[in-house]
């Protein structure tokens, strides 16, 4: 057997742990993303952006205003009027979320085209104005701009209109841009007349979920702002962009410049929506503009966005806060942060942090699990996975920053996981060694009990009734003078390690061995309510085995002795006894020595097992006969003991109930004369049976009564 080793390979688990973290968070696998995108989400439920009143406002074309005015499209000529009352109002620039795509078949050329009319009406209608010609006139007069439907997939179309310029700072950014094939835009006459052309194009999670906005998209071969960055820079009457990208090629876009306004983005030029409750103080119903019902004060100077919140148009989104918005209201949002500079933020150097953490964390809570117990490194545990949570969650509440806990808390919580098992295996390899090595020299019961309570492996005792057997192998002295000693020895350990397997099988203890002799304790150190039976079993099942072995070495020539037995129980003081170099599990007092002498009397005696009325008293329907009253050497006081049935004289004559030796023994304990005579008749029917030759030999001598001084030991 190899001692427990410190290190095992095993042991790499934790570091194997922390490099899949590391992995893992390289990769950034989609449900990784979904429960960082979920606990994002969560903070901005928690701890939503505060509104605070910007120039920005959005001309709802909601369900009362459809009901007023008419359903969806709206005649070209109503929209003019909207957009013209805007206008007067005093707005600083009109992002329309509606694309114009098709001309407007309520004209009057188109409804002449379509309808059967005679030639004067037909050219009656053809002489009032066009929609379209009217919305583009009301769009010349400035500061609208006209949004755009990306498409990823499709037939090519021609490029919306850019009347802006892109400026890069850095490498071009159409790289790290998302990228769309073509567009579906506004009709030309309305595109032209327009100050601006904006994407109305948003990026949306897996889970549908609107969390960023691009400033910028990649159409085909151009950068294209969106709806909300045209309509800023409208806004401020600028006509260029600054696209920078980071210093370190090949990380992205850093900010865009939209005019005077400086706004930071993710490397794909978006922005993190930080988004408010419900509001309604933005909202301006498009039937109230119409009406004239809405105070001008609340248009001018304002980027007002034109879009619909009816369910019936489609243009609903998901947000993070748990809330379903109209997709104007996004742009609206993404507007706010903007002037009121509350970003959020996943900064650069986040990644290096959360790696940071899953290395050094991970390598510190495998550390820890390798060597402490389950409790500590839990605890610890605990700890690191609550500081990593109330940093990231610090770290957005005053600061904006979005730190991802969740990988690392993965990371670390599957180091912990895996430390901890192969520190319980660790430990469980141990104790098993321990259990392996000691049962060798210790009984396996005390071995698990020093296993599970290695708090008892301290110097002191206490009181508790145990029950002991002590045994002797007859004229094995003698053997070991006759016969090879490696052939003695052999026998010998054969012969010791069947009766300490029975012990061993019936609960017992081993106290000690001592040369050919072995002693047993019951209901020490786990306590065994029944430890007399026990006891009583045992004996027998070691009586029955130790006369087959002589038997069977007998009959091979090898002088093999009769194995005797003492059975006792009692109260003793059991305990861990020594100093503290080194010390030993005993039990100590009278209780012990008894024992030893009960299977000692059993030489003078005449029987091979002596067991005591006091371990009898625990083992109902036991079938025994008495020896008599024993006043052992150095005693005052008798011991009532008994010899099992089973252990007979030689020729097995012994009924299963001695019913005679019984009838014998009650007159002589009653000194009835009649008791030789009794005695005399059972020793010619059994002339091998020791006990009854014992009595007799007594009565013979004058002695009466079933008392019976031992002057020897």
């Amino acid at each position: 057997m190899k001692p427990f080793s410190k290190f095992t390979p095993g042991m790499l688990a934790p570091l194997s742990a922390v490099v899949l973290g590391t992995v893992l968070f390289l990769l950034d696998p989609l449900p990784l993303q979904v429960l960082r995108n979920a606990v994002f989400d969560q903070y901005q439920r928690w701890h939503p952006r505060t509104y605070q009143p910007a120039p920005v406002r959005i001309i709802d074309i909601d369900e009362e205003s459809l009901k007023r005015l008419g359903q969806w499209p709206w005649p070209r000529t109503r929209v003019a009027e909207l957009i013209e009352r805007l206008q007067k109002a005093g707005a600083a620039a009109i992002g329309m979320d509606i694309v114009f795509a098709e001309p407007d078949r309520t004209s009057p050329k188109a409804m002449s085209a379509a309808w059967n009319l005679p030639d004067d009406l037909r050219r009656r209608l053809e002489g009032i104005p066009d929609h379209d010609e009217i919305l583009a006139q009301t769009l010349r007069r400035g500061l609208v701009v006209l949004g755009f439907a990306d498409q990823r997939e499709g037939s090519e179309r021609p490029l919306p209109a850019r009347p802006f310029r892109v400026v890069f700072s850095g490498e071009p950014p159409l790289p790290f841009l998302h990228p769309f094939s073509n567009a579906i835009t506004s009709i030309p006459l309305l595109e032209s007349a327009a100050s601006g052309n904006g994407a109305m194009t948003f990026i949306p999670d897996t889970d549908g979920v609107v969390r960023r906005v691009p400033l910028a998209i990649r159409l085909q071969d151009q950068v294209m702002p969106s709806l909300a960055a045209e309509s800023l820079r409208v806004a401020q009457g600028q006509r260029n962009y600054i696209v920078k990208t980071a210093a370190q090629k090949g990380t992205g876009v850093q900010e865009i410049r939209i005019g005077g306004i400086t706004v930071p983005t993710t490397p794909q030029g978006e922005i993190w929506v930080y988004y408010t409750r419900p509001v309604p103080d933005r909202y301006l119903p498009a039937w109230k503009v119409l009406a004239d019902k809405v105070p001008r004060e609340q248009v001018e100077g304002h980027i007002v966005l034109v879009g619909t919140s009816a369910q019936g148009l489609m243009d609903l989104r998901f947000s993070p806060v748990g809330t379903i918005i109209p997709g104007v209201e996004v742009h609206a949002q993404a507007l706010e942060q903007i002037f009121t500079k509350e970003y959020l933020m996943r900064p650069s150097w986040a990644g290096a942090i959360e790696a940071l953490v899953i290395v050094v964390g991970g390598l510190g809570l495998g550390i820890i699990a390798l060597a402490t117990q389950a409790l500590v490194s839990a605890g610890v545990t605990a700890v690191v996975l609550s500081a990593c949570g109330w940093g990231a969650w610090r770290a957005f509440t005053h600061y904006g920053l979005l730190l991802d806990p969740v990988t690392p808390a993965f990371a670390l919580l599957l180091t912990f996981i895996l430390g901890s098992v192969i520190h319980h295996m660790t430990s469980e390899r141990r104790q098993r060694w321990v259990r392996e090595a000691f049962s060798r020299y210790v009984s396996p019961n005390r071995v698990e009990y020093l296993v599970d309570h290695p708090d008892q492996l301290e110097l002191g005792g206490q009181r508790r009734e145990c029950s002991f057997i002590f045994t002797d192998l007859t004229g094995f002295t003698s053997l070991m003078e006759k016969m090879d000693p490696g052939e003695a020895v052999s026998i010998l350990n054969t012969y010791l390690d069947q009766m300490i397997t029975i012990a061993f099988r019936n609960g017992g203890t081993l106290d000690r061995i001592v040369g050919d002799a072995v002693a047993i304790m019951f209901s020490a150190p786990v306590v065994q309510p029944d430890h007399r039976l026990r006891a009583f079993t045992c004996a027998l099942e070691m009586h029955a085995f130790a006369t087959d072995y002589a038997n069977d070495l007998n009959a091979t020539g090898v002088v093999f002795g009769q194995t005797r037995i003492g059975i006792h129980s009692g109260e003793v003081i059991v305990g861990n006894f020594g100093g503290s170099t080194m010390f030993d599990y005993r039990a100590l007092g009278d209780v012990v020595n008894t024992a030893a002498r009960l299977e000692s009397v059993n030489k003078h005696l005449g029987t091979l097992i002596c067991v005591s009325e006091a371990t009898l008293s625990g083992c109902p329907g036991a079938v025994v006969r008495p020896v008599g009253s024993l006043i052992l050497k150095g005693k005052s006081e008798s011991l009532m003991v008994y010899e099992p049935i089973t252990a007979s004289g030689d020729d097995g004559s012994v009924p299963a109930r001695d019913i005679a030796y019984e009838t014998a023994f009650g007159l002589l304990r009653q000194r009835n004369p009649d008791a030789g005579e009794a005695f005399e008749q059972l020793a010619r029917q059994r002339p091998g049976d020791p006990l009854v030759w014992l009595h007799l030999e007594r009565l013979r001598a004058g002695e009466e009564g079933d008392i019976l001084i031992m002057e020897e030991k």
